[in-house]
């Protein structure tokens, strides 16, 4: 079947066969399909949506358009962990530890910062030495040796989706479900996952604004999971405020150092101990949460899970005296508080908005290729329904131009909405999808 009659069969809200996606997915991939042929065919699937087999099999036919990573001989089950992104999201960098010390090795690759959502990738360079770059041979031979790797991705992995998704972002086909599911689920699975956690937020700081949608997705994934002969287990997670206190790079691998310390904000502490239960259940080290979450605990407390996160550090060279010492990280030479001009109940810290203030001081990217400042961001102090006096400290700028200090100054308080009346705090998480 030609790409036009393709294209067109989804148009007339057919089912397409698995032969007919793998056939228009490899011929985009080479060339062959041109990028006004894909755009209709994606604009197609946006309008009428597509099964959960059609979805699979695209899933599928992305995964095997480039490498795929074998893990079978290295680990006796590949775990992974993916987010659909988020503002203060460093959760990664405790959660491998944490598994990791339990004795489930887990191998992740991970990507950069684009727009508000920072990048994990990121974060990590701001620990100076660390590298993101190893090679296929060595990611192994680490996860082998370590049971830890975080690095950026290796090979050849989904090239189709990586054309895809470039050609969606500009054809106003980005919302569309299964190809939102496919694209994260093809990356996993090329990467060699077996079971894996995907912690979906939802709120203004999140891709999904709302619980239906991100249900939605996350329904879709699991059951793509399930037909590729995979497990996961989606958490709906909150993200309408900032998760945890740390907005920036240097600064959320300080907080995540904390909680590896058994301390850290309570809340990304909370949301870190949730994913750990999935993934140690499904890692079969733990047959419950109460058990998973207690043995996790028992790594938190008894330091194994920083020993773990010292070695990951180590083994990719990484210098270990700015993690046994934080506050050689790297620092903004400005430092501006913000505070309250009334006081009240606060009932939103729009997520959003701090991110995109957070990326304006340079911790994030505009554009793909742009510089990143390691050390500039923002320290939130609040949580949604605290009750504040005038005058109270509710952020603290990270910069390194006064021009952009001011600038963020004044779009901070675009981020809160107050009432005189009780708030209740936003929970951490909504539902798990299993």
């Amino acid at each position: 079947m030609s790409a036009k009659d393709i294209i067109e069969k989804k148009r007339d809200r057919g089912e397409l066969s698995a032969q007919e996606i793998r056939e228009f997915v490899s011929g985009y991939a080479t060339g062959e399909i041109p990028d006004y042929q894909a755009s209709a065919w994606a604009m197609a699937v946006l309008l009428n949506g597509m099964t959960d087999a059609e979805t699979t099999e695209l899933t599928l036919a992305m995964a095997d358009s480039g490498d795929r990573l074998d893990l079978t001989g290295t680990v006796d089950i590949a775990l992974d962990k993916h987010s659909t992104g988020g503002v203060g999201d460093k959760t990664t960098l405790v959660v491998q530890p944490v598994v990791a010390a339990c004795g489930l090795p887990v191998g992740k690759m991970s990507g950069r910062g684009l727009g508000f959502s920072g990048g994990t990738l990121d974060k990590m360079e701001s620990i100076p030495g660390y590298r993101t770059d190893l090679s296929t041979r060595e990611f192994l031979a680490q996860l082998k040796e370590v049971g830890l790797v975080l690095t950026g991705q290796t090979g050849d992995l989904a090239p189709a989706d990586g054309k895809l998704y470039a050609l969606r972002d500009v054809t106003g086909t980005v919302p569309s479900l299964p190809l939102i599911a496919s694209s994260i689920m093809s990356k996993k699975i090329a990467a060699g996952a077996q079971r894996m956690v995907l912690d979906v937020k939802i709120g203004v700081g999140a891709f999904m604004p709302d619980i239906d949608q991100g249900r939605a997705l996350a329904e879709i994934m699991v059951q793509i999971a399930a037909l590729a002969e995979r497990q996961a287990v989606a958490l709906l997670s909150d993200m309408n405020q900032p998760l945890g206190y740390a907005v920036g790079n240097a600064l959320e691998v300080k907080e995540a150092i904390a909680t590896l310390h058994n301390e850290g904000p309570e809340d990304f502490r909370e949301h870190c101990l949730e994913v750990i239960e999935q993934l140690l259940i499904l890692g079969e080290a733990a047959s419950n949460e109460k058990e998973a979450r207690d043995l996790a605990l028992s790594k938190l407390a008894d330091g194994s899970a920083w020993d773990k996160f010292r070695a990951l550090v180590q083994a990719q060279g990484g210098d270990l005296s700015f993690i046994d010492n934080p506050e050689s990280l790297p620092q903004a030479p400005i430092q501006v508080e913000v505070v309250t001009e009334r006081a009240g109940y606060l009932s939103e810290i729009n997520a959003r908005v701090v991110g995109e203030t957070a990326v304006d001081l340079g911790a994030g990217r505009q554009k793909k290729g742009d510089p990143i400042d390691p050390a500039v961001g923002i320290m939130v102090h609040r949580k949604v329904g605290d009750q504040l006096a005038e005058g109270d400290p509710v952020f603290t700028i990270h910069a390194n131009d006064q021009g952009k200090a001011d600038a963020a100054h004044a779009e901070l308080f675009g981020a809160l909405a107050w009432s005189d009346t009780a708030v209740e705090p936003l929970p951490h998480s909504y539902d798990v999808v299993k």
